[in-house]
C-alpha cells in the first residue's frame, strides 16, 4: 500500500520530484486525493509547522517544504475539484496600508494552505477597502500583517471600515507581525493575535469553527 507517511516526509524534506513522484504511485494505487492530501501533504505541513514554532526548523526550510506541497497539490487539484473536496474556508491575507514588507505574511499563506484554506493574498500595502472587497467576495478570515509600529494603527482603521460596510459581522480578523501584541488585538477588536506563521494557521481554524 502506498507510504503517505513518505509523503508526510518529502514535503517535510522539502524534496518536489519525490513527492510528485509518491503522490502519482498513491494515487495508482487507489488511495483517494483528499486522502492523500490530508494524510499525506497536510501532515507533513502540519508537522514541519510545530517544527517552526518550536524553533527547531527555520524559514528556508519552510519555503521549500511549501513548494514541495505545492507540486502535490497541483496533481491533486482537479481530482479534488472532481471529488467536491471543500477547502476549510477562505483567508484573505495583506500587509496593510503603508507596510512593505511581505515575508511573514507570505509564510502565513503558505501555512495556511498547507492545512487545507483557500488563500487570497492581496499582498503588501494593502487599502483598508481592498480587505472590505476581500470580505464582500467572500473570504470567511481577514488577516492583517504589520512589520511597523507606524502601521498597526491601519489595522484599527481597517476593522472600522469592516463595521462600516456592514461586512465585519461575516468574517473573523487576525492580526500579527513583529510589533503586534495580543492586547493591541484585544485593544481594537480583533478576534485573534498570532506570533508566528504555524500559530496563524492553528487560530485560523478555531476561528473557522467558531
Amino acid at each position: 500500500m502506498a507510504d503517505l507517511k513518505a509523503i508526510s516526509q518529502a514535503v517535510m524534506d522539502g524534496r518536489k520530484k519525490i513527492v510528485e513522484q509518491l503522490v502519482n504511485e498513491a494515487l495508482a494505487e487507489g488511495v483517494s486525493a483528499s486522502e492523500v492530501l490530508n494524510d499525506g501533504l497536510v501532515a507533513g505541513m502540519t508537522e514541519l509547522g510545530e517544527l517552526f514554532k518550536n524553533g527547531e526548523v527555520y524559514v528556508p526550510e519552510v519555503l521549500v517544504a511549501a513548494r514541495a506541497m505545492k507540486a502535490g497539490t497541483a496533481i491533486l487539484k482537479p481530482l479534488l475539484q472532481a471529488d467536491n473536496v471543500q477547502s476549510l474556508g477562505t483567508v484573505a491575507i495583506g500587509t496593510v496600508e503603508g507596510d512593505l514588507h511581505d515575508i511573514g505574511k507570505n509564510l502565513v499563506g503558505m501555512m495556511l494552505e498547507g492545512v487545507g484554506f483557500t488563500v487570497m493574498d492581496l499582498g503588501e500595502n494593502v487599502s483598508p477597502d481592498s480587505f472590505v472587497n476581500a470580505a464582500k467576495q467572500g473570504a470567511n478570515i481577514i488577516g492583517m500583517s504589520a512589520l511597523l509600529t507606524t502601521t498597526m494603527p491601519m489595522m484599527a482603521t481597517t476593522i472600522k471600515a469592516l463595521e462600516d460596510a456592514g461586512v465585519r459581522d461575516k468574517v473573523k480578523v487576525m492580526i500579527g507581525g513583529a510589533p503586534v501584541t495580543q492586547d493591541y488585538a484585544d485593544q481594537i477588536g480583533a478576534d485573534g493575535y498570532s506570533a508566528d506563521a504555524a500559530s496563524a494557521a492553528e487560530l485560523a481554524k478555531r476561528l473557522i469553527a467558531c
